[in-house]
């Protein structure tokens, strides 16, 4: 490894040893030296030191993956838009982290390690801002939307309909922020539920999770006629156009979301498609009455709940990956699709393997793209407390 990547990944581990601390530091230096900053962020900033922090890990331990590095960074610099992120703001962020790495990792700084780590920072946010300023050529930072439907299907559970109020473009298997009114400034991620359509609208499927402020408004505070703020579409979990393969999706929870997007696009070009939907009881399946207008729309579609801990009239019962061998006649032919709670897609990724599904050939993203699929050392030379995040993770997914 050259000699600037591993000083980088070096000081970095410092850091590591207390985030929490580390990043509180950094804020509290940032604020300190540029005031007005502070009206960019949240309010309560826990949930963005953690962004912050996992933000960096990523860019750290992509320095020797040029091509990695640049596609975050560019998706980065592009989200970045929406919260107003200038590119004289990229400075202060520079100087703070370069303060705050100073105290942390003082064991190890050196001036060569400060001209490394200012190269690797020069490079990162030149990436951001030039990706920022070649997405605002073309396309506007939000889009305000209007919300036409909400309905309720649990106490915690709201199926959304949003018409934005000018075409907002995205593939099935995409995601985009939603910032409420209720809560200015705090976006979440959430995957669109359907292909594109006529109208333009576009429905979100929103579990309220405990002391999840975007999530909790959304499906308890929200009302047709109100108003959000949309992110542009993000994601990597789309069809391959060209391929004509036989899909098999496989949604849990509000993971379903997605899954129910590609096989509407997929089933709508007659390619033949199995989608699995995953939960624990019946009262879980949310969406099946649609699931089975759209099955029924779709002669290639086939719609198969699997129920892990009671039993229901028409589904498997079980764990995803244990009825998987008895669905697969031959798994190597497929291209698989999953999205829902980690364990489900650590379970359904591994036996898709197990079953001879080439990896290359299974998509799927985790709640968080910091919570990989499986743990790989670090390169030698390195911090072994550090982890590079696991590139198999197509993109990072839907946050409540």
């Amino acid at each position: 490894m050259p000699p600037e990547p591993r000083t980088v990944k070096l000081c970095f581990a410092r850091l590591e040893a207390d985030p929490a601390r580390a990043t509180s530091f950094f804020y509290g230096r940032l604020f300190a030296a540029e005031p007005q900053l502070r009206a960019l962020f949240p309010p309560a900033m826990g949930h963005q030191r953690d962004r912050f922090f996992h933000a960096l890990l990523r860019i750290v331990w992509s320095q020797d993956d040029p091509g990695e590095l640049a596609d975050h960074l560019g998706g980065l610099g592009r989200g970045h838009r929406r919260y107003g992120v200038l590119r004289e703001h990229y400075a202060a962020v520079g100087a703070a982290l370069t303060a705050t790495l100073r105290v942390f990792a003082a064991d190890v700084w050196t001036d060569e390690a400060e001209d490394a780590w200012a190269a690797a920072y020069r490079h990162a946010a030149d990436t951001m801002i030039g990706a920022a300023e070649r997405d605002a050529a073309q396309a506007p930072p939000w889009w305000a939307a209007e919300v036409t439907g909400h309905d309720r299907r649990a106490p915690d559970l709201a199926v959304v309909t949003l018409r934005p109020e000018r075409p907002l473009p995205f593939a099935p298997g995409q995601h985009v922020g939603v910032q409420t009114a209720r809560w200015p400034r705090v976006w979440r991620r959430y995957s669109i539920a359907n292909a594109p359509r006529p109208d333009g609208t576009l429905r979100l499927h929103v579990r309220a999770r405990p002391g999840g402020w975007v999530s909790g408004a959304l499906v308890r505070c929200t009302s047709p006629g109100d108003s959000v703020l949309l992110g542009p579409a993000e994601g990597a979990m789309t069809l391959d156009p060209d391929a004509d393969r036989e899909l098999l999706l496989v949604g849990g929870g509000t993971g379903l979301a997605p899954m129910k997007a590609l096989a509407e696009e997929a089933a709508g070009s007659g390619r033949a498609v199995r989608l699995l939907v995953a939960a624990r009881t019946p009262d879980g399946l949310y969406d099946l009455p649609d699931l089975r207008l759209l099955e029924a729309a779709c002669p290639r579609l086939r719609v198969l709940p699997v129920l892990s801990r009671s039993p229901g009239a028409g589904a498997l019962s079980g764990r995803v990956p244990d009825v998987l061998p008895g669905l697969l006649d031959d798994a190597g032919g497929l291209a698989a699709y999953v999205a829902g709670p980690a364990p489900l897609v650590r379970g359904t990724v591994t036996a898709l393997q197990r079953l001879g599904v080439p990896l290359q050939r299974v998509h799927h993203d985790l709640l968080t793209a910091d919570d990989p699929v499986t743990s790989r050392p670090a390169p030698a030379g390195t911090p072994s407390s550090s982890r590079p995040p696991d590139r198999t993770t197509r993109s990072r997914a839907p946050r409540p």
